[in-house]
């Protein structure tokens, strides 16, 4: 990934959630702030309250267009149409930033040739978004030097999620909101220790700390840290996994704190997937969908049951804390992994969580500052290199570790599928306030089953009155992969010809229907596009 887009590419916000409410401007595209994130979304809201103006893209009418100065709602999977859109007009009405441009870029007259086709009127055929209202919204941001972009899943999980997350770069980069206080580009993290998890190498091409696997000096370093000698080929992602395991090149699979059988796309072939493997240890707090498969469900402890750190969305390593014992046979994940380590023949050398934070820092100096002593009290943001360092609340204050930014033209491509006379709606899914991911926690709770406990697709209420569709009727929503059947919920919250269903619920499960075509270069599902009927039942 090219660009900024390479240089956030862990994922993290470049700034901090305490600038959000010094922001002039906060562009928030592909994501529903206000459900899945309500911490943050107070933030914005606050700012709004000071003054801030607020920019919304999105499918849905999400709640945080209360607050919104523009919405503008979009055809599901034309984020990058949007994007050079709104570029096209800065740069025509002389909005850009000259001299950051000139000073800390590169690329920008290849660039500009690039987007020079995305006009208001091209961009209004290929989003659904009013041209004044796109117009209204680059002039907005192009005139703020203290504007932030906040996105999630939205933009991310599409087969072109890739150039998605590049087309926000250039549009940081062409009006110099990054490297500053309320400013940035800030990718917001979905659950509670993603961000720990990447920074740790949870990734198939790289070590802890972003380290590229595939280089041989940063290979012989970890060779040498960790005695041992080291691969130098990438793995695969995870849906590409899936893959492999039905193509029978994956015979076993070792799962910790997932479940890919309600979570990743096209349900049947995730299942028909695992059936195949010849060995499968599932390693989780319950007994998920993905569990019931396994030959070996290893039972661990969740997190107020265990002690070590976690990080969070604006890289912000925290402690946390062992309140209660976990019950029954239930083990911490660590204790468990460095035991299954020591009997396949490596004995990690590790006995607290505490050291392997230590040994984090000597091999990623972002690291090297942090220690459970540091953090007893309060977090630290990395970069944090030696143990006088405060912290970094926002990145690239003093340049680019790479140095010049370039600017990377990227273009439309429309959805994998889009609909058609067979399959005529577009199906988009995602969070609602309430429940949480699988629901493997948040539907054992009584008081939250008794309010949101029911699976539901959102449709217009024109396509409802065509397709004679009454509120709370159960409908059948059909994938070339699968089908559900469903309770309607009649709305304008999607324009016709769309519908959206939250993933949490396993009875209508959203997975059985979306698409599996992936991102060419991080191989990101496509999940927020496929193309579905519905009919009354």
């Amino acid at each position: 990934m090219a660009g900024l887009a390479a240089i956030f590419g862990s994922g993290a916000m470049t700034n901090s959630i305490r600038e959000i409410e010094g922001m002039e401007v906060i562009f928030i595209i592909g994501s529903n702030t206000k459900e899945t994130h309500p911490v943050i979304a107070n933030r914005m809201i606050k700012a709004y309250r000071k003054g801030a103006k607020i920019i919304v893209a999105d499918p849905r009418k999400v709640p945080m267009t209360k607050f919104s100065e523009l919405f503008l709602k979009m055809r599901p999977g034309s984020d990058v149409a949007l994007l050079n859109g709104m570029a096209r007009v800065i740069v025509k009405e002389g909005l850009e930033n000259k001299e950051f441009i000139s000073d800390k870029t590169e690329g920008y007259e290849e660039w500009k040739k690039a987007i020079e086709e995305y006009t208001p009127e091209y961009v209004s055929k290929l989003t659904g978004i009013p041209k004044d209202d796109m117009i209204a919204a680059a002039r907005l941001y192009g005139k703020s030097r203290r504007a932030g972009i906040f996105y999630t899943m939205g933009i991310t999980q599409h087969a072109c999620g890739t150039d998605n997350v590049r087309a926000v770069a250039n549009l940081a980069t062409l009006t110099g909101n990054i490297g500053r206080e309320s400013t940035g580009v800030n990718p917001l993290r979905g659950q509670n220790n993603v961000q720990g998890a990447s920074d740790a190498a949870c990734l198939p091409n790289v070590y802890p700390g972003y380290q590229r696997v595939d280089q041989d000096e940063v290979r012989e370093k970890f060779e040498k840290a960790w005695g041992v000698s080291l691969s130098p080929q990438c793995g695969v992602t995870a849906t590409e996994m899936m893959n492999a395991a039905r193509a029978g090149s994956i015979k076993a699979m070792y799962i910790m704190g997932e479940n890919p059988v309600f979570t990743d796309p096209h349900m049947h072939h995730t299942v028909e997937a695992l059936e195949k493997l010849d060995f499968l240890v599932v390693q989780d707090i319950f007994m998920t969908e993905t569990a019931r498969l396994a030959d070996v469900v290893l039972p661990a402890s969740c997190a107020p049951e265990k002690d070590g750190t976690f990080s969070n969305t604006e890289r912000r390593v925290q402690r946390v804390r062992k309140a209660v014992n976990p019950p029954g046979e239930a083990r911490d994940d660590l204790s468990v992994i460095i035991d299954l380590s020591r009997r396949l023949g490596y004995d990690m050398g590790f006995t607290t969580p505490s050291e392997v934070l230590e040994e984090f820092g000597r091999v990623w100096p972002a690291l090297s500052g942090i220690d459970y002593h540091r953090i007893a009290k309060y977090g630290l943001q990395w970069p944090c290199t030696s143990k006088d360092h405060p912290g970094t609340e926002y990145l690239y204050k003093d340049g680019f570790p790479k140095g010049k930014v370039p600017f990377v033209p990227v273009s439309f491509r429309p959805p994998v599928e889009i609909a058609d006379a067979q399959y005529p709606f577009v199906l988009t899914t995602g969070r609602n306030l309430y429940q949480y991911h699988s629901g493997s926690m948040t539907r054992r709770v009584k008081q939250i089953e008794s309010h949101a406990g029911d699976a539901y697709v959102e449709i217009n209420p024109e396509d409802a009155a065509r397709l004679k569709i009454s509120d709370h009727g159960l409908v059948r929503v059909r994938s070339r992969r699968g089908s559900v059947d469903i309770k309607a919920r009649i709305t304008t919250r999607v324009s016709e010809g769309v519908v959206f269903i939250p993933m949490h619920y396993h009875e209508a499960a959203a997975n059985v229907l979306t698409n599996d075509a992936l991102d060419p270069v991080v191989k990101i599902p496509e999940f927020k596009a496929c193309a579905v009927s519905v009919e009354a039942v």
